[in-house]
């Protein structure tokens, strides 16, 4: 895990899982129907997301219904890229813990325990407000068409609780192994930058990460954005 810093003081944790989807399971294990039933499930899903934020072509407007469909999984794929860190740490026994040189071992742990003690709060409170939605949506159900608002609902309700169980198994299981990386001190000097400005060197440094998506993440969470 990564403790990015993202200017004025502040910092955000990251991490990038090798797979978004859990390990092919052979053939003669128990587990192999389910590894490919989520398999099937997380590549529809990518081309779900994919077909969602591409730009409108030359065919016909689409309704009502498509739109707000779109709508909704770029919703749900916003809320994934937000939590996929904290949904990796369920069931992790010891990570290693990168955080910027220019602090110390038991500061930067620290501001870990603080972001995921807030982490586990806030989650857990928007778990309670969305099942509340669910159990309020599920009338829905009784109406013609897709119950778009209560699979919103629901998602949101999975997608924090497994965050909130991300969170509290890094506060209290998880075996953590600092280590200072004076890269994230020059990753976080380059926060105050516009994007345009910072955006080369952001990309050389996410490269000594070896994670695909920290520049994407940086560019998300950094202020200035543009």
């Amino acid at each position: 895990m990564y403790l990015v810093p993202i200017g004025s003081g502040r910092f955000e944790l990251y991490t990038e899982p090798a797979d978004d989807a859990p390990d092919r399971a052979t053939p003669h294990e128990p587990a192999a129907f389910w590894s490919r039933t989520f398999r099937r499930l997380h590549d529809r899903w990518h081309d779900t997301a994919r077909a969602a934020h591409a730009e409108p072509g030359g065919g016909p407007p689409a309704g009502q219904l498509a739109r707000a469909r779109d709508w909704l999984v770029r919703r749900i794929a916003e809320s994934i890229a937000e939590q996929r860190t904290l949904w990796s740490l369920r069931g992790v026994a010891s990570a290693s813990f990168v955080h910027p040189a220019n602090l110390s071992s038991e500061s930067a742990a620290a501001i870990r325990v603080r972001l995921l003690a807030h982490a586990r709060r806030h989650h857990g409170c928007w778990l309670i407000a969305n099942l509340i939605g669910v159990a309020i949506t599920a009338v829905l159900v009784l109406l013609p068409g897709p119950n778009l608002i209560g699979y919103y609902f629901v998602f949101r309700a999975i997608g924090h609780f497994l965050s909130w169980r991300g969170a509290r198994q890094a506060l209290d299981q998880i075996a953590w192994t600092p280590r200072p990386e004076e890269a994230l001190t020059e990753l976080g000097d380059l926060a105050p930058l516009p994007r345009e400005e910072r955006a080369g060197r952001v990309a050389a440094l996410a490269s000594r990460f070896a994670a695909a998506a920290s520049r994407r993440f940086f560019d998300r969470v950094a202020c200035p954005a543009r």
